[in-house]
C-alpha cells in the first residue's frame, strides 16, 4: 500500500501576547490505506477526522505549541485514542491552550513509526523553544511547521522565539538535507531545500 501525505487546510485564530490573528493552517496526514498520523491538528477536528476516515490514527504530532497548531489536537486524540506528541521544551506554551491535558513528549532524533516507515524528529527551535521538523527520507520530504517557509524562516518577534536560534536550526538541521527534499510548511505553499538554501545569508541580513 502506497505511503502518501495529504493536506487539509483549516481556518481559525492564532492568539499570543494579547493579540489575535485570522490564519489558515496546513494540517498534514501521513499514512496509507490502513493507518495515518496527523501533523498539527489545527482548528477543525471534524475536518481532520474526515480526512483520516476509517484508518487507524497512530498519533497526533505537534510541530510546536502555538494555539493555532494544537487547538484541535486533544479532541482528535480523545475521539481516536491516539497519543499526542510534543517536544518537552514547548510544555509551557502547550499549557496555555490545554492546561488539563498532558501530551507525550518527544526528543531530537526520536523515530515515530507510521505505515511501514519512520518519521524522524528534528529539534529545530527558534520559532518556539520546542519547535520540531519531521523528516521522511523515504518520501524525500520534511515537514517544517513554522520553522521554514517558502521565502525564509518563521517569525521570531513574539514571546518564546529567538532569531539567531531559528537561523541555526534552519542552517544546521534543514538546509543540510538533500537539495531535492520537499518542504511542507505549517502555512502557505510548499517549497524545496534547493529553492531555499541559496537565500540563507539574505535572511540573516534581513533579520539584523
Amino acid at each position: 500500500m502506497t505511503l502518501r501525505i495529504e493536506l487539509v487546510v483549516t481556518q481559525g485564530t492564532f492568539a499570543l501576547d494579547g493579540g489575535a490573528w485570522d490564519v489558515e493552517n496546513n494540517v498534514w496526514v501521513i499514512g496509507n490505506d490502513d493507518e495515518a498520523l496527523v501533523v498539527d491538528a489545527a482548528h477543525d477536528a471534524d475536518a481532520i477526522l474526515e480526512a483520516v476516515g476509517d484508518r487507524r490514527l497512530t498519533a497526533v504530532v505537534c510541530t510546536h505549541a502555538h494555539n493555532d497548531h494544537i487547538n484541535a489536537a486533544v479532541e482528535v486524540a480523545e475521539k481516536t485514542g491516539a497519543p499526542v506528541f510534543l517536544h518537552l521544551d514547548d510544555r509551557l506554551l502547550w499549557s496555555h491552550t490545554h492546561p488539563d491535558y498532558s501530551p507525550s513528549y518527544v526528543c531530537d532524533q526520536r523515530r515515530i513509526p507510521i505505515a511501514g516507515t519512520e518519521v524522524e524528529v528534528l529539534h529545530t527551535p527558534g520559532h518556539t523553544p520546542g519547535a520540531i521538523s519531521l523528516y521522511l527520507p523515504e518520501l524525500h520530504t520534511v515537514l517544517t511547521g513554522d520553522t521554514l517557509f517558502a521565502g525564509g524562516p518563521g517569525a521570531t518577534g513574539r514571546s518564546f522565539s529567538d532569531f539567531p536560534t531559528i537561523i541555526r536550526s534552519v542552517r544546521d538541521r534543514l538546509l543540510t538535507l538533500p537539495p531535492h527534499t520537499a518542504v511542507l510548511t505549517g502555512h502557505g505553499p510548499s517549497t524545496t531545500i534547493a529553492d531555499e538554501a541559496p537565500h540563507l545569508h539574505e535572511w540573516i541580513a534581513r533579520g539584523h
